[in-house]
């Protein structure tokens, strides 16, 4: 679980400097990189700052994507944590 709280807060903190980033023009973290952290447990993070900083919210594969990868997720969780 520590795992996850870490990797979630990465990614809440990846989307709000790449907000930043946008907003001042600078260099990006790339859609890859921002999905990667999703992947590999960081979706909730990576939703939550999405709304919080109205990022990406207009690329429909990140307002379609980053739920699927929750739902996911969290039906793995829930299948790992009740069901062993």
């Amino acid at each position: 679980m520590i795992y996850f709280l870490i990797i979630n807060c990465i990614g809440f903190i990846i989307m709000k400097i790449d907000k930043s980033k946008a907003k001042h023009h600078l260099y990006r973290i790339s859609e890859k990189a921002l999905f990667t952290v999703a992947i590999i447990g960081g979706s909730l993070g990576v939703w939550l700052g999405m709304y919080l900083f109205h990022h990406k919210t207009k690329h429909w594969y990140f307002v379609w994507g980053i739920p699927i990868i929750v739902i996911i997720q969290m039906m793995i969780i829930y299948k790992l944590h009740f069901h062993l």
